[in-house]
């Protein structure tokens, strides 16, 4: 095979990277020079295991005054995002730190936009709308998925329409994050699979999208390596920290790619499936991969190559994954209507990853994208 040009890309590493078992305990040390009113944004479904309350402490003890914003929900909307500014220019802050899933990173940055720039989610649509400068903010996932405290966009709903809106800006990425694998003990197994899974679809679609570059596949490579021979091992042995260390910093490295490139039409397909019938992100992405690894296959097979020795084998290794994972395989297991599948499609073709696929899609393409999932 002859050689091939290398794409040209302009990428810009966001922030710190601390990782390592027990590092939570270094937050307060991190902080510290980034602020002195701290708003703590987190899920109040993580108390019960303490972590927001050990955040808490650790910043209170490096002499940071700590307001604790426990009002995020999966899938973050703008009703979210604007109580939480509320929360905020009550207790005058100036400094954001969140600790929990994708959805309070997203919404730790939603907060940032509005707070410092003022209007509504819908304005920062798109990317680099902000005009004025935004607070440093610091990102403690305790779930090994959406990668999202490697990325500058928050993904905020829009309650109105139940669209998803990517709001991006680099002033919104965190100045630090923190990857601490013990607070990912703490997952219930259906999140270590559908966060687990979600990861892996970063990984795939990132690797070739049309966006991909040598930066982001490097990093596309990096997650596969880690997240793939690791997955059903924290099904298998929750307990089993190295294996949790490799999926955390596998789905960082995804983020990451991310971040380089872009997704692709899995993606757009999955979001109509949670506006409509409230599938978790993860389940709809495990439904979805394989047929749409499937469907890229004619141009995107060299890369898929890389990752194993097919296409198709690569999509079956990914059923593979669903399978052990116990999520379900088929949309007519999760209840979609063959019915609606026109609306979905029409849905997904609006949405901003399919323009990255590495095979154009049409409303059409979409459409029997779905009837293969069904």
């Amino acid at each position: 095979m002859p050689p091939t040009t290398p794409s040209p890309f302009d990428f810009q590493p966001l922030g710190r990277v601390i990782f390592g078992a027990g590092c939570l305990d270094r937050l307060g040390e991190a902080a510290r020079p980034l602020g002195s009113r701290a708003l703590l944004v987190t899920d109040p479904g993580l108390e019960h295991v303490g972590h927001p309350q050990r955040a808490e402490r650790m910043m209170r003890d490096a002499g940071l005054r700590v307001f604790t914003f426990d009002g995020v929900k999966e899938n973050p909307t703008d009703r979210q995002v604007a109580d939480g500014v509320g929360f905020a220019r009550r207790h005058d802050i100036d400094l954001i730190v969140a600790v929990g899933g994708g959805s309070a990173m997203d919404c730790a940055k939603g907060i940032n936009f509005i707070y410092t720039n003022g209007g509504r989610m819908a304005d920062y649509r798109g990317h680099d709308k902000a005009t004025k400068p935004m607070l440093p903010s610091v990102g403690v996932p305790t779930t090994a998925g959406t990668g999202s405290e490697a990325q500058s966009y928050a993904l905020i709903t829009d309650e109105s329409s139940h669209m998803k809106m990517a709001c991006g800006d680099k002033k919104a990425a965190f100045r630090v994050t923190i990857l601490d694998p013990e607070l990912t003990l703490s997952q219930p197994q259906m999140v270590t699979a559908v966060t687990g899974i979600d990861a892996v679809a970063h990984a795939v679609e990132s690797l070739v999208c049309t966006k991909a570059n040598p930066y982001s596949r490097m990093c596309s490579l990096a997650a596969w390596e880690h997240l793939e021979p690791n997955f059903e091992t924290v099904l298998r042995q929750p307990d089993n920290l190295p294996a949790r260390a490799a999926m955390q910093l596998g789905a960082h490295f995804a983020g990451m790619a991310i971040e380089a490139s872009m997704l692709g039409v899995c993606h757009s397909c999955a979001n109509p499936l949670t506006a409509h019938y409230g599938l978790t992100h993860g389940v709809a992405i495990a439904v979805m991969l394989p047929h749409v690894i499937r469907f890229n296959a004619p141009v995107a097979h060299t890369l898929y190559e890389q990752l194993d020795d097919s296409a198709e084998d690569l999509a079956l290794i990914v059923e593979g994954m669903v399978r052990a994972a116990g999520l379900p395989r088929s949309l007519s297991e999760c209840g979609v209507s063959p019915g609606i599948l026109e609306l979905l499609a029409h849905e997904a073709n609006q949405q901003w990853t399919a323009r990255f696929n590495p095979r154009p899609v049409t409303e059409a393409d979409i459409l029997g994208i779905y009837r293969a999932a069904l």
